[in-house]
């Protein structure tokens, strides 16, 4: 079950001289970008200076907000006549990361799926239904092409309407399923209520959000699939990253692909085989849009040891974050976004709380926010009106739905210290 055998399972010595003639190259394509190449003048960096592997530390990070900061196109290592898509990231402040691919990154993005997809035993033979988003979101898109790559049919759902997707796995004999854990729970229950049997399953492809061991045995028993996570960032192309294998023990990166360090968030320190901390990750094959040590926030840690299918060293799943960013069905959401919509809104003020639950096994999140009374009557209907707004206005940015509930002003708690605006029950249940 291999998709490409002799990269897959190069020898050490073999993958570790490709890897290190790629991130060469990868610091030359830098070069096209004006923050790096200011950032590595700073730091006296020149790429005759990166000899060996571990010589990657020399290089200086990459965050999140480094990209924020270059929107739209500061990034871009090519010219925009080169650049054949766009996808966005959600923006902690209503401006998104960018991220742009030329023909080669799709090409590569796409075999890196057929990668993932031949890894767990998925062939021309099985039909495939994709149930995520189709937009700017890269998921949807990034298992398209590399099920259609693979030669599946492709049943491009995308996400909603739970009652026609299961009408569909039943019509077309669909056996293989990508979305949300949290979505496949909803389907399941959706279908245990309708009494329609999801015999033709067989594989479930979940990512996006992190999940747990018990939740993957109560899919599996619901849906009678083998469920398989993945992991990506659209910053590194987007879904592909990382995929469990038929052990289902640890993720599988594709080492030719990335370079992969783990540090001490706190101190940057980097940590060895078996030490938790965040996972940083240098692409070695992106054009557009390369980056250096990009900072994804994600906790995890590399295992010691390989694996029985040859594919090299894993990382564990992922079980937190760095920072204060939350997944919610799949979206990235930073209370940052929230604060600034409702800073937009003069009916209420700058005071809120964000709860976030776990409702029917989907995620939902709550905003509290209290009224400024120097822009509410007092009448009912003007607070239907305002709450009607502020839904609207976070729905628009966040692509997302919430719950709005207004409270009277100074009802919320203060904080002397950094605000703790968010509490996240959905560990709870």
């Amino acid at each position: 079950m291999f998709w490409n055998e002799k990269i897959e399972t190069m020898p050490p010595a073999e993958l570790a001289a490709l890897q290190l003639d790629r991130l060469k190259q990868t610091l030359l394509q830098v070069q096209n970008v004006e923050f790096y190449r200011i950032k590595l003048k700073e730091a006296g960096i020149r790429p005759g200076d990166i000899r060996t592997l571990d010589d990657v530390q020399k290089l200086p990070f990459t965050v999140k907000q480094d990209l924020r900061n270059g929107y739209p196109f500061g990034f871009f290592a090519v010219p925009l006549q080169k650049v054949v898509r766009i996808h966005t990231t959600s923006g902690t402040t209503g401006k998104p990361t960018v991220v742009g691919y030329t023909c080669n990154d799709l090409e590569t993005w796409a075999d890196l799926i057929a990668r993932n997809l031949t890894m767990v035993g998925l062939t021309d033979r099985d039909i495939f239904q994709n149930m995520v988003n189709y937009g700017m979101f890269t998921g949807g898109l990034g298992f398209h092409y590399g099920a259609e790559k693979v030669g599946m049919t492709v049943i491009p759902s995308a996400t909603g309407n739970t009652r026609r997707q299961i009408e569909m796995i039943q019509d077309f004999g669909v056996t293989a399923i990508h979305c949300t854990p949290s979505y496949a729970m909803h389907l399941a229950e959706v279908a245990e209520e309708m009494n329609a049997p999801l015999e033709s399953l067989k594989t479930g492809l979940f990512g996006a959000e992190p999940w747990s061991n018990s939740m993957r045995k109560e899919l599996e028993s619901k849906l009678g699939v083998t469920a398989y996570d993945s992991y990506g960032l659209s910053e590194l192309f987007g879904p592909g990253v990382a995929f469990e294998c038929t052990e289902r023990d640890g993720l599988h990166i594709w080492h030719d692909c990335y370079l992969v360090e783990i540090i001490n968030p706190v101190t940057g320190e980097v940590l060895g085989d078996g030490e938790r901390g965040e996972l940083v990750v240098t692409p070695l094959k992106k054009e557009a849009m390369p980056l250096l040590r990009y900072r994804t926030g994600d906790i995890t840690m590399k295992f010691e040891d390989g694996c029985l299918c040859r594919r090299g060293q894993k990382i564990a799943r992922i079980t937190g974050r760095s920072d204060d960013m939350l997944v919610i069905r799949g979206i990235n959401v930073f209370p940052s976004q929230i604060e600034h919509v409702l800073l937009r809104i003069p009916e209420v003020g700058n005071q809120f709380m964000v709860y976030v639950d776990r409702i029917n096994h989907l995620d939902e999140m709550t905003i509290e926010v209290e009224i400024n009374r120097n822009y509410f009557s007092g009448e009912l209907a003007d607070l239907a009106r305002i709450q009607k707004k502020v839904v609207k206005e976070l729905r628009d940015t966040l692509e997302l739905r919430t719950t709005v509930k207004l409270v009277e002003p100074g009802s919320l708690p203060r904080f002397e210290g950094k605000a703790k605006r968010v509490v996240d029950r959905r560990g709870e249940m």
